[in-house]
C-alpha cells in the first residue's frame, strides 16, 4: 500500500502537458524517505574494507564509519545526507523537517567525523578507500553546506571540516598520478567525479584545485574525437560515460570552444543509441537495477549540457526533450524495487530534478 500511495503521489506531480517530473513537496517528501530510513540501518552492508590483521575483521560498520555507516555502503551513506540537506535547503517546508534536522545533527557531531577523517590514516592501503567516487559526493555535500545560508549549516560545515579537509589532501595529491582517465560507468568513473570536485573548487574558490581538475580534464578528454557511445550501456551502468565527459567538458571549456568540441564527439549514431531507453529486465537485481539509475544520470548530464548550449543549439532541444523522458520514466522506478536501489536511487532522482546544480 505504501508503494502504490507513493506512486500515485509522483503520478500527480508530473504536468499533464508535458509528463514532465518536478521536485514539489509531495516529491520530496516521498524520496526523502528513502535515506531517512537507511541512514540509520547498519545491515546488509558493504563495507569495502580492507582486512589487514584479525582486529581489523570483526569491527562493525558502525566501529569503522560512525557516521556513515548506513545505506549499504559509504558513498550511499554520503550522498543520503547530501539529499536531506539538499532537500531542507530547497523545500522550507519539507514534512519531517524536525527528524531530518536531528539525524544530520547526529551525523555531522565532531567526534564522529574526526573518526571518519582519522580512517583514512588509521588503517593501511585506506587511502584507496572510495576514491574518487565517494570523495566526489563528499564534497558535493560540503558545497550544499556552504552555499546554504542557514545557522545550521554553518555549523554542519564547520563539523564536516575535518573530513573535507582529509579528501581535498587525498585529491591533490592523487591527480599529479593519475595518468589515465577511467570510462567505465559504474563508480570509478573519472568525469564525473572531476565534475563535482570543481563544483566545490568554486564553491569554496579554492583557485588552486580547480586548475588542477580543469587542466586534468583537458589532458583527458579535450582531443576526444567520435566516442563510441553506440557501444553504452554495459549491463550494470548507472553512468554514461560519454555524457559524464559531455557534462565534465561544459562545466571547462567556455560555449564556443564546447560546441566545437561536442560536434567532434558525437557523431549521429551515438547520440541516437543514447536517446534509447534501459531496459530494466530485473529491478530487484542489485547491479541490473543500477540501469534505473542510468536514465537519472542521462538526465541530469542532458539538462547541464543543454543549458550550457546557445538557445538555437540543434542539441538543446533534443537533450532537453530526452531528459524529461528518462526522468518520467525512472522516477516511479525508484520506489518499485528493493533495497538495492533503496540506499541510494532517491538521492540520483533529486540530483536529476534539480537540473544537475
Amino acid at each position: 500500500m505504501r508503494k502504490l500511495s507513493v506512486l500515485m503521489i509522483l503520478i500527480c506531480s508530473v504536468t499533464a502537458a508535458q509528463q514532465v517530473p518536478v521536485l514539489d513537496n509531495a516529491t520530496a517528501a516521498a524520496l526523502a524517505e528513502k535515506p531517512l530510513h537507511c541512514i540509520s540501518q547498519e545491515y546488509p552492508n558493504k563495507t569495502a574494507h580492507v582486512i589487514n590483521g584479525a582486529a581489523d575483521a570483526v569491527m562493525s560498520p558502525r566501529e569503522l564509519h560512525p557516521s556513515f555507516y548506513g545505506c549499504f555502503d559509504w558513498h550511499s551513506s554520503v550522498h543520503g545526507h547530501w539529499m536531506l540537506v539538499r532537500l531542507l535547503k530547497t523545500h522550507p517546508g519539507l514534512e519531517k523537517a524536525e527528524e531530518i534536522f536531528e539525524l544530520l545533527s547526529h551525523s555531522f557531531s565532531p567526534e564522529k567525523i574526526k573518526a571518519e577523517a582519522a580512517y583514512f590514516t588509521r588503517f593501511q592501503i585506506a587511502q584507496n578507500f572510495e576514491r574518487t567516487y565517494g570523495w566526489a559526493w563528499l564534497l558535493k555535500l560540503d558545497e550544499e553546506l556552504v552555499t546554504w545560508n542557514h545557522p545550521q549549516a554553518k555549523i554542519w560545515h564547520r563539523n564536516l571540516k575535518s573530513l573535507t579537509d582529509e579528501i581535498l589532501r587525498l585529491w591533490k595529491n592523487y591527480l599529479p598520478n593519475q595518468t589515465y582517465p577511467n570510462r567505465t560507468g559504474v563508480h570509478p568513473n573519472s568525469a564525473f567525479a572531476l565534475a563535482f570536485a570543481l563544483d566545490w573548487a568554486r564553491a569554496v574558490g579554492d583557485k588552486a584545485f580547480e586548475k588542477q581538475l580543469s587542466d586534468k580534464a583537458r589532458t583527458f578528454y579535450l582531443n576526444d574525437r567520435k566516442t563510441p557511445a553506440y557501444l553504452e550501456p554495459d549491463g550494470s551502468d548507472f553512468f554514461s560515460p560519454s555524457l559524464q565527459i559531455a557534462d565534465l567538458m561544459r562545466r571547462v571549456l567556455p560555449q564556443a570552444e564546447f560546441q566545437k568540441w561536442l560536434t567532434r564527439f558525437y557523431t549521429r549514431q551515438s547520440l541516437d543509441n543514447l536517446d534509447l531507453m534501459p531496459v530494466i529486465s530485473d529491478i530487484n537485481d542489485y547491479q541490473t537495477v543500477h540501469l534505473v539509475g542510468l536514465s537519472l544520470t542521462r538526465a541530469w548530464c542532458m539538462k547541464g549540457v543543454a543549458a550550457a548550449l546557445p538557445a538555437n543549439h540543434k542539441l538543446r532541444k533534443r537533450f532537453t526533450a530526452s531528459a524529461d523522458r528518462f526522468l518520467a520514466h525512472a522516477l516511479p522506478l525508484v520506489f518499485q524495487g528493493n533495497y538495492g536501489g533503496d540506499h541510494w536511487l532517491a538521492s540520483f532522482a533529486v540530483y536529476a530534478l534539480s537540473d544537475g546544480e
